[in-house]
This record gives C-alpha cells, structure tokens and sequence, in this order.
C-alpha cells in the first residue's frame, strides 16, 4: 500500500459501482445483453458499422486477451447478437457485424451508457476530467509496460 490511499482498490470499488449499475439497468432492457460488457461490444461494433472489425480489433480496444474475446464473441454469436462472417480477399479472417436484434437495443443501450456517463461526471469541472483521462492514459500504459 502507498500512503492512505490505493490506486487498484479505488479503481476497483468504482469499477463495482458501475458494474451494479450496468446490472440494474441490463435488467429492464428487452432483449436483455448477456453480461455486462455485451453492451459496451454492442456500441463499440455499432458505432464502427462502416468498417470491417475484426477478433483483433476488439481484443485492442476492450484490452482484453484472444481467449476472453474469443469466448465474448461465441456467446454473443450464439445469443444472436453477432455474425462472424468470412472476408472475401481471406477466409480465415472472419469480420464481425450486428445481428437485427442487436441493433435493435443499441439505442436503449446508447441511452444506459450516456446517463451513466452523466452520473459519473456530475459536479466535475473540465479540468477535472481532462486531468483524469490524462491520469488513466498513463495507467493504463504503465500497466501495459508492465506484461
């Protein structure tokens, strides 16, 4: 522990608190996202419709490792949220697209995400939050350095 206050257990109670919220509110959507990062991958892969996203790409933008994702993107495959369908310049390259159902909670999704973000930045200044992004930007690259 460094001084009062530790970085990880902070970041891991907020963590917590957003992740009951994200449970609270998955519970009233209809289909319901199977699990609490489904509609965080939702919007992700929503928002970059125009482009072909790949295994790899989500793996990069959610920093998580080919098994975690590969996993992920089964289960939302079979949950019909996803199609994994083949490039025509390489079969083995499969690009993943949003199924109908998927793009149909994407707007409730749209909303659960944007008032969570209005709850977490509540009372804080512009400086305070460009500060914070600098702060997690070094964290995060710190504990990439760090593997």
């Amino acid at each position: 522990m460094h001084g009062e206050r530790d970085i990880g257990f902070e970041i891991r109670t907020l963590s917590n608190l957003i992740r009951r919220d994200v449970e609270r509110n998955i519970a009233n959507m209809d289909p319901k996202p199977n699990g609490r990062i489904h509609g965080w991958a939702i919007n992700y892969f929503y928002e970059n419709r125009d482009r072909d996203i790949f295994q790899k790409d989500f793996e990069e933008k959610f920093s998580i490792r080919r098994s975690t994702a590969s996993n992920m993107l089964k289960l939302m495959e079979k949950d019909g949220y996803i199609k994994r369908i083949s490039v025509e310049n390489d079969a083995r390259l499969k690009k993943i697209v949003l199924t109908d159902k998927a793009v149909k909670i994407h707007k409730e999704i749209c909303r659960d995400i944007a008032a969570r973000e209005e709850k977490l930045r509540r009372g804080l200044s512009d400086e305070e939050l460009a500060a914070f992004f600098r702060v997690t930007e070094k964290l995060k690259r710190n504990m990439e350095n760090a593997e």
